[in-house]
Formats: structure tokens, C-alpha cells, sequence
């Protein structure tokens, strides 16, 4: 094995590297404002194209088009886009979480596990 796996030769990790266990955090804790946003952007992706009382009409015309079928084509562009930026918002934040993580280190001993509750440590 090699150092890019965190184990010597002899399978004992580096003296440097801290170990991981059940217990390392992986991620720091979470905003809700970016889960928030993402969900808003996705529901409007989803939930305009499936209004029809918003669009079940014949005019405007766009190139001899009706605008029943226009408005339905415009949401696929529309959608991707709303779909990316809720991707990116959710990633970004993940990347944050991570970073948070990394730099705070593994919990210190004594001060008990991340996901322990009102009941203690994980059984």
C-alpha cells in the first residue's frame, strides 16, 4: 500500500495522519438555507409545467405556435437551469461541510461522538 492510502508497508497508519473511525465527523454541521433554496428551485421546476390553468390557451402565437405549446417547450431550458442551480447550491454546501470537517480535525477524546443524542455513544 502507499502513503496516498494513509497505511504504511505494515498496514499501521502514519504517525501524522489521524486515524479514522465510526466516530470522525465527516462533515460539519449543516445551514438549512441552501437545502431551502435548492427545494424552492426544484419545486418550481416541477410544479409550474403542471398547472395547466396557467397556460391553456391558444393566444399569444409564437410562429404559428400555440402558446399551450410554446409555454411547455420554454420549461425544459428553464428546468435544466433551476436543476443545475439546485445541484450547485447543494454541492457547494458540501464542499463547505467538508472543508469545515477537515479543518476542525477528529473529535477530541473525552468529548464524546457527533451523532450522539439525549442516549449517549452508538450502541
Amino acid at each position: 500500500m502507499s502513503h496516498a492510502d494513509g497505511y504504511d508497508r505494515n498496514g499501521g497508519a502514519f504517525p501524522d495522519e489521524p486515524r479514522l473511525t465510526r466516530d470522525t465527523a465527516i462533515r460539519g454541521p449543516a445551514r438549512p438555507a441552501p437545502y431551502i433554496g435548492a427545494g424552492i428551485l426544484l419545486a418550481a421546476a416541477i410544479l409550474f409545467p403542471l398547472m395547466p390553468q396557467l397556460y391553456s390557451f391558444d393566444a399569444p402565437r409564437l410562429a404559428g405556435m400555440p402558446f399551450f405549446y410554446w409555454y411547455q417547450l420554454l420549461w425544459v431550458p428553464i428546468s435544466a437551469i433551476l436543476t443545475g442551480s439546485a445541484y450547485w447550491l447543494v454541492t457547494k454546501e458540501d464542499r463547505r461541510r467538508r472543508a469545515e470537517a477537515r479543518a476542525g480535525g477528529p473529535p477530541q477524546a473525552g468529548s464524546g461522538s457527533a451523532g450522539a443524542g439525549l442516549g449517549g455513544g452508538r450502541p
